[in-house]
């Protein structure tokens, strides 16, 4: 469903289903999308991180790839957490020969749809972060996919840039284990090493450029709902958005 009006706005044939993007009249099938993603997010906030998961940082930047889906939701989200500084929808975990969207969407290359989070550990802590991923971004448990969505391509992972960040995404995943928070096992995958590639800039801000398509509206702004009630303290109304040229 994504595929076809995605490729549609691509290849720039689609006038029409740009305006249709905007009234929200998108080519879906709205049988298949009547039940928000409020089903699969969490309705409580998940248990603070404690221990291993919840280190310190002192510096003023650090970064992390979160996959947990279609990225137009992961990126929308973290566009609203106060202390991000920029979140990059793009491909991770496969060639650049083959980071583009119609190659990726084939699930065939190994890459992820991601979002890379650029952010201040001083404003937003790692686990922090961690929080809102496990809780309101996607749900855990699903595996190689999220929502309407199927594929390899929408796997749940954490590419941790170091080692600390990835000590704290497998302590916290076993802290979560241990408490109860989910009735099935959590699957996110937990890498470090892979390069990150920027998806096309007809991806980017997609949250904030079509509001009103079925899409964000059925699957996405349910968990930006979610992040504002759940994480008052990090929730910020005004998204930070990628620069476009």
């Amino acid at each position: 469903m994504k595929f076809s009006f995605e490729q549609g706005i691509a290849a720039g044939v689609a006038g029409l289903v740009a305006t249709a993007l905007i009234a929200g009249v998108l080519l879906v099938d709205h049988g298949a999308i009547a039940a928000p993603v409020e089903a699969s997010a969490q309705t409580q906030a998940l248990p603070v991180p404690t221990g291993d998961a919840a280190f310190r940082d002192d510096a003023t930047h650090a970064s992390v790839v979160f996959a947990g889906g279609c990225f137009w939701g992961v990126q929308g989200v973290f566009q609203h957490v106060k202390g991000v500084s920029n979140a990059v929808s793009g491909y991770i975990g496969g060639s650049a020969a083959n980071a583009r969207y119609e190659r990726v969407s084939s699930g065939q290359t190994g890459h992820a749809e991601a979002v890379k989070v650029d952010y201040d550990p001083r404003q937003v802590s790692y686990g922090q972060l961690m929080q809102v991923f496990f809780s309101v971004v996607h749900d855990p448990t699903q595996l190689n996919r999220q929502g309407p969505d199927h594929g390899s391509q929408y796997r749940s992972a954490i590419f941790t840039d170091d080692a600390r960040q990835q000590a704290a995404s497998r302590a916290y995943i076993a802290q979560l284990g241990q408490a109860g928070s989910y009735r099935a096992p959590i699957v996110t995958q937990l890498v470090s090493g892979q390069r990150f590639y920027p998806a096309e800039s007809y991806h980017q801000n997609y949250m904030t450029n079509y509001p009103q398509a079925a899409y964000i509206r059925y699957y996405d702004a349910p968990k930006l709902a979610a992040l504002g009630r759940q994480f008052p303290a990090l929730y910020r109304r005004d998204a930070v958005l990628v620069p476009m040229r």
